[in-house]
């Protein structure tokens, strides 16, 4: 079976939450005779094929962009003549463009979308584009949502529940590299044996103020992993608070966020609004076995951490709670410690990379199936007629 893959990023390009589960879903079902290829957009001039983690991953230039969305004039040539030899044409949501391409292509494969997000920012922009994305939504076979959480609170699956089904995100923990005894020490050295950890891309939905505000008058570590646009803002936001106890260290290496993972005290993920539809690196906590804090926003994040179970949730936006949550893992270290192992047990039973990789695989073979059953109705309607 051949899938073929479209975003608008993907590795060695970028590192993201979508970007991660694309390796994940590729990496997962190669054991069941399935053949990736990914094909995404890059802003650089680069080599047009490229091998990552055992499949191919198709780059076409990127050739201007509107509100965060690449567009590409070769992908148009490129995407039809990979999708010709797919079997089945998976996208990821929400990438406008897709919308666009599975259209003018004229593609006839059976097709899935996997529903990430609502779009939440491009408020204005939302009302030009609603049509097309209705429409695209409404011609491909099959939506997968992320989680039961989004599924329930998105107004925009509501309208497709007849084809949408839940296949949780999951990570493979034997595809993160070993904790090394000596990165350990480095960064412990640093850090000390106790710290709070955040991890992912500096954007405006993750909640980063919140946590600086909440961070006053502490004196416990914070370890801000990760870049982003809003980054220098964060910093001075930091700086004119006079909070030194917040450490951003910006973007690291596979084996030292390893590291970071296997040490930090708790993972705190303040994340506010629904544009943060998953938490991925909030699940990366609940598999190293750690104690999360995380907000009430609807989405998968409180499927990952229940509350006063795998961890604490807040309401979002409200550093004082944030604050608080804190403080209470911080001064209660055994409660904290069985959290953790509620949420390795959690992870393990829900969020695993095979789960996930299964489900797909699954779904798949489905839609292959009804593709034929499809094509025989037409077949016979027509000798019929």
């Amino acid at each position: 079976m051949k899938i073929l893959h479209f975003y608008k990023t993907y590795l060695p390009d970028t590192i993201g939450g979508i970007e991660k589960v694309i390796n994940e879903i590729a990496r997962g079902t190669v054991d069941a005779g399935i053949t990736t290829k990914v094909l995404t957009l890059s802003s650089a001039l680069v080599d047009r094929v490229v091998e990552v983690d055992g499949h191919s991953v198709h780059r076409c230039r990127s050739n201007f962009e509107i509100a965060s969305t690449p567009f590409s004039l070769s992908a148009f040539l490129r995407f039809r003549q990979m999708a010709r030899d797919a079997d089945i044409i998976h996208y990821h949501f929400p990438y406008p463009f897709s919308d666009v391409l599975h259209f003018a292509t004229r593609i006839n494969k059976p097709s899935l979308v996997t529903y990430h997000s609502d779009i939440i920012h491009q408020k204005h922009l939302l009302k030009i584009y609603r049509p097309l994305k209705r429409r695209f939504l409404s011609s491909v076979d099959h939506i997968v949502a992320t989680s039961p959480n989004y599924f329930e609170t998105s107004e925009v699956l509501s309208r497709f529940r007849h084809k949408t089904s839940v296949i949780p995100i999951g990570l493979e923990k034997s595809y993160y590299p070993a904790a090394e005894a000596k990165r350990i020490n480095h960064w412990r050295e640093r850090f000390g044996s106790r710290f709070f950890l955040f991890v992912g891309v500096l954007r405006y939905y993750k909640g980063l103020h919140i946590l600086i505000d909440a961070a006053r008058n502490s004196d416990y570590p914070i370890v801000i992993v990760g870049a982003g646009p809003i980054e220098s803002e964060l910093r001075e936001h930091a700086a004119k608070l006079g909070i030194s106890n917040i450490h951003f260290i910006g973007r690291i290496s596979y084996e030292d966020k390893a590291a970071l993972l296997e040490l930090c005290y708790s993972i705190v993920f303040p994340s506010y609004l629904r544009s943060e539809a998953f938490g991925v690196s909030l699940l990366e906590g609940a598999m190293y076995g750690k104690p999360l804090i995380s907000s009430e926003i609807g989405t998968g994040t409180s499927y990952i951490n229940i509350n006063n179970e795998t961890g604490i949730v807040v309401p979002p936006s409200d550093s004082s709670a944030l604050r608080q949550a804190m403080d209470y893992l911080w001064n209660n270290p055994n409660e904290a410690a069985a959290m953790g192992r509620c949420a390795e047990v959690r992870y393990s039973k829900l969020f695993t990379g095979k789960q996930m990789a299964e489900a797909y695989v699954k779904l798949y073979g489905k839609l292959l199936v009804e593709e034929k059953v499809a094509q025989k109705k037409f077949k016979f309607s027509r000798i019929t007629y």
